[in-house]
């Protein structure tokens, strides 16, 4: 089974039944399959902030929902997750491409790199980095995790996970 195949396998394991999307080359085959699961309904977002609040009217009418987006949007969804999912206690997996390490041919995508955990670490967020291909398999674990304690929880997923940019 492929990576992409036991990510969005996870997801549906866990009962995730929509997931919103910010188009990111990383993550194109997970979005690719989620767009052609039958059991996750996608919701493609303009920008991070709304897929998030997508994700929180999801858990209002009783789904569970996840986001896939990139790290370089972490800075604009700062608010949204501490006055919307923290504050409300909202279980929310956040499959994030981490851009800018080592590698990275987009000299732009290295700033946010540099404050990514910091930034979450910052919020609070628990944090969890996918450098190799069998890291995956800790991913159902943690999506049991997110929906147990009612927080968010980032999966930052770098080049090396997806064998390159």
């Amino acid at each position: 089974m492929s990576v992409n195949d036991k990510i969005v396998s996870d997801l549906v394991a866990n009962q995730i039944e929509l997931v919103t999307t910010v188009p990111c080359k990383q993550l194109a085959g997970v979005i690719d399959i989620v767009e052609a699961s039958k059991d996750i309904y996608h919701i493609p977002a303009n920008k991070e902030d709304e897929g998030i609040g997508i994700c929180a009217g999801a858990f209002m009418g009783g789904k569970r929902s996840a986001i896939i987006m990139q790290n370089t949007a972490l800075g604009v969804v700062v608010n949204t997750l501490v006055t919307l999912t923290q504050f409300y206690r909202m279980p929310l997996p956040m499959l994030i491409s981490y851009r800018g390490e080592l590698g990275e041919p987009v000299a732009c995508q290295v700033e946010m790199a540099v404050h990514t955990k910091a930034l979450l670490n910052q919020l609070q967020i628990p944090t969890y980095h996918f450098h190799r291909e069998e890291d995956v398999e800790e991913l159902d674990k943690i999506l049991k995790y997110t929906f147990m304690c009612n927080k968010p929880v980032a999966i930052l997923t770098d080049a090396s996970f997806w064998k390159g940019y």
